[in-house]
């Protein structure tokens, strides 16, 4: 199963508008969007689920909260939850403005995010 790629152009154009500079790649069975060489969010396909899944990186501060709601998972694609990243189920992203809140929402936490420290190979 292909990740949605109609979400990820919606993503797209949700970075844009928000005037953020932004690269992507596919990554982890998915598709992931980078600020500043920091994944900010991306499109997850979960087996388990059964349909592709927005997975945010909003930070630990935000994470307690956001779990609260109905439409957030923990984001545990290796069976151990990482904090400070989420899923957010279709539903929570069906409309603009619900993808908006969390793209803002990432966008708000990346200055604080570490990069991932790039493996050398042999």
């Amino acid at each position: 199963m292909a990740y949605d790629e109609q979400l990820a152009q919606r993503i797209r154009l949700g970075l844009t508008r928000h005037g953020a500079e932004f690269t992507s790649k596919d990554m982890m069975g998915g598709h992931v969007f980078l600020v500043d060489g920091k994944m900010l969010c991306g499109i997850h396909i979960d087996k388990r689920y059964g349909d592709s899944l927005l997975m945010v990186r909003i930070g630990e501060e935000s994470y307690i909260t956001e779990l609260e709601r109905p439409v957030c998972l923990p984001m545990d694609f290796t069976g151990r939850p990482m904090k400070g990243y989420i899923y957010v189920i279709p539903e929570g992203f069906a409309r603009d403005k619900d993808l908006d809140h969390w793209i803002r929402l990432a966008l708000a936490f990346n200055p604080k995010a570490q990069a991932s420290r790039t493996k050398r190979r042999p």
